[in-house]
């Protein structure tokens, strides 16, 4: 791609309109963004040390058990994986039109970037301290500067980066037996927490809105600072580089072959799920040692998620092109284009629904009953989403976020006989 000049913008800079996106892109973000939900309802639902160690907190025999380890080995990290793809698409392909049009998208990109981070600032702050709009607005910002770099380059930067966290977590593991006791102790309290600390957290979740906060401060600022530094800004910054890779590739707009695609769905599932599911084996030969899980075992889902999320990107691809499932797609694709809404509107379901401002059952539903839940909202957000779109141009959110970024108003209702 060339760079474009900065150039002064010939006319006031507008959303894209229906018939200019990429359905298909549209599709993936909305899968992915509803499988993130069956990973992220467990933080919702339980205390923090049951997401990372699932024998921290509640039951794990039966079907519970079969309910965590398919989340585990179908889920875990593969949605997100597959969502920060998408989005580091979507950077390039707003970019690239902009450029392509004459006009400047540096301001507009920046502008944008800094509404999503306000937007995740005042989620995490207030609502749910498992926020990702954060990492994505700081990440989205740092990959900019490399959108008009070719594929080649984008994948090898982005793996690269993607590897940085996978070697912080290798030698803080090597390392962990010379540290001060007191800070062996606290790491593995903090996967293997006592009673009074589970009981601290139940309460805390358990109580009003306003006691939530202060109890969720400083788990938001660990998750935006310690946690971004360790793990989130390689992660989510390389995924979205390759995003951009496969977005010039054409992976990733269904224009490749159906054999192209399947070959991607069979090679990344085949692959990558015994690699996922010997995590679970060493981690059960170990006795779910907290050193052993979270440094070491946790690596082979780390690397194990980015094929995973291949075969799944590979089946929906195999579906959008076959054209037999155009009820289920339609639906995703709708989900996708409110994907801000939806994933919002998941903080604002499960919060009612497990914290104390709601019903108030944090820490009193099992994995199953978990995945139920789970199974509802995506009824509902299917259901809903392309019923709102029949109406409206963008979701509430969307049309928030696109008005700041355009600082102006946009036009919300679609008239009669009116079109994208």
């Amino acid at each position: 791609m060339t760079i474009l000049p900065q150039t002064q913008d010939p006319s006031p800079p507008a959303p894209v309109g229906l018939s200019e996106r990429i359905v298909v892109l549209d599709v993936l973000r909305g899968f992915a963004l509803l499988g993130i939900l069956v990973v992220n309802i467990q933080s919702f639902a339980m205390i923090e040390a049951a997401y990372f160690n699932p024998t921290a907190y509640g039951d794990l025999t039966g079907l519970n058990r079969v309910v965590w380890a398919l989340t585990y080995v179908l889920f875990d990290q593969k949605f997100m994986t597959l969502f920060s793809i998408m989005f580091g698409a979507g950077v390039l392909l707003m970019t690239s039109r902009r450029e392509a049009a004459g006009c400047a998208s540096r301001a507009l990109h920046y502008r944008r970037m800094g509404v999503l981070l306000l937007f995740g600032l005042v989620h995490a702050y207030l609502f749910w301290h498992g926020d990702i709009l954060v990492y994505y607005a700081m990440c989205g910002a740092f990959v900019y500067a490399f959108r008009q770099r070719s594929p080649r380059f984008l994948m090898t930067l982005g793996l690269s980066l993607i590897a940085v966290a996978s070697v912080i977590l290798l030698l803080s593991g090597w390392s962990m037996p010379s540290w001060p006791a007191e800070e062996i102790a606290a790491f593995i309290q903090d996967l293997e927490p006592p009673p009074d600390k589970i009981a601290e957290e139940l309460a805390a979740f358990r109580q009003d809105w306003l006691g939530q906060v202060a109890h969720r401060a400083p788990l938001s600022l660990e998750f935006e600072i310690l946690i971004f530094l360790v793990w989130g800004f390689w992660r989510a910054g390389g995924l979205m580089l390759i995003g951009m890779a496969l977005l010039k590739l054409d992976v990733v707009t269904a224009a490749r072959s159906t054999r192209f695609y399947a070959n991607v769905a069979r090679i990344g599932l085949v692959t990558g799920i015994p690699i996922v599911a010997y995590s679970i084996y060493r981690n059960v030969q170990s006795s779910w040692s907290v050193r052993e899980l979270f440094f070491f075992n946790h690596q082979f889902n780390y690397w194990g998620s980015l094929l995973v999320s291949a075969g799944w990107m590979g089946l929906v691809m195999l579906a959008v092109k076959s054209g037999r499932f155009g009820f289920i797609t339609r639906r995703l694709a709708a989900v996708g284009r409110m994907a801000l809404t939806n994933y919002l509107g998941h903080t604002i379901i499960c919060t009612l629904i497990f914290y104390g401002h709601g019903l108030g059952l944090f820490g009193r539903v099992e994995r199953l009953g978990q995945i139920l839940i789970v199974l509802a909202i995506w009824a509902l957000q299917l259901t809903v989403s392309p019923m709102w779109l029949r109406h409206f141009r963008f979701g509430p959110f969307e049309w928030l976020w696109r008005s700041l970024t355009y600082r102006r108003w946009q036009p919300m209702r679609i008239r009669p006989g009116q079109h994208q």
